[in-house]
């Protein structure tokens, strides 16, 4: 029963994405950890080849609308994509089992790496549910290198670290940092997502005992709800699902952190 519904999840994360643009990666963990008892650390890297190839799969039709813009991908792309690569390349493998106690509270490397994504989590969730969005910043296009550098290396790490796609540190960097429309950002951040995660992922597959009919299985599911989302958004407004499904990240979120500091 836990995988039937896990399957109907996996649908559920493609269908957000088509609908509001994103989001729904960031349940594709607790998803893979909870509901199929997934080794944490391989639902990092999981998580890393669903949010990629679903997002790919969800910047084609951004692609037909001449929503992405290249140069923008790249140049934010290239330190996330460095980022990542070295995360699961050196730190992940390089956390202890044991890594540090609190009182009588010891936090093995699962347990942190779940309690991170919890965060993460409720962070998301924060810019889901908040009303304001990002000003869109007219005029000639221009990089600030510096931040858009530092805002790579952040949000890449984290993708390495928890196997999230970053969409909701991304999309508002892309706006401020490039001053680019909301919905050529929205584009645009698949396309880095799909890029840094796939890489991230084959950069470890090859030392990480993959279970491929499964992998495929489930993300077949996922995108298969992008093409659903797809077509529930000419009829639904997004926009206006997106702070209840905020409040549903936030309840699991807290959820997570409740039950590995306590539950478990």
């Amino acid at each position: 029963m836990l995988e039937v519904f896990g399957y109907f999840s996996a649908i559920l994360i493609g269908v957000l994405l088509g609908l509001i643009g994103g989001g729904g990666s960031i349940l594709t963990v607790p998803i893979l950890v909870y509901l199929f008892k997934v080794d944490t650390v391989l639902a990092t890297a999981y998580s890393l080849f669903i949010v990629g190839t679903t997002s790919a799969v969800g910047s084609i039709p951004c692609f037909r609308q001449r929503l992405v813009n290249i140069r923008t991908a790249i140049v934010f792309g290239l330190p996330s994509i460095a980022a990542v690569f070295l995360t699961r390349k050196f730190i992940v493998p390089a956390l202890p089992d044991q890594m540090f106690s609190i009182g009588n509270t010891l936090f093995t490397k699962d347990m942190f790496l779940l309690l991170l994504f919890a965060l993460l989590m409720v962070a998301a969730s924060y810019s889901m549910i908040k009303k304001s969005k990002p000003a869109e910043v007219s005029g000639e296009q221009q990089f600030n290198y510096p931040l858009i550098l530092l805002e790579g290396l952040v949000v890449g790490v984290l993708t390495g670290l928890v196997g999230a796609g970053g969409g909701f540190l991304i999309i508002p960097a892309l706006v401020l940092l490039s001053k680019l429309p909301m919905k050529t950002a929205v584009g645009t951040s698949l396309v880095i997502i799909a890029a840094k995660s796939l890489i991230g992922f084959f950069g470890e597959s090859g030392e990480t005992p993959i279970a491929w009919s499964f992998l495929l299985l489930f993300t077949s599911f996922s995108v298969a709800g992008i093409f659903l989302g797809n077509l529930l958004g000419k009829k639904i407004d997004g926009e206006k699902l997106k702070p209840a499904f905020g409040w549903f990240v936030l309840v699991m979120g807290c959820y997570m952190i409740v039950h590995e500091l306590w539950i478990k």
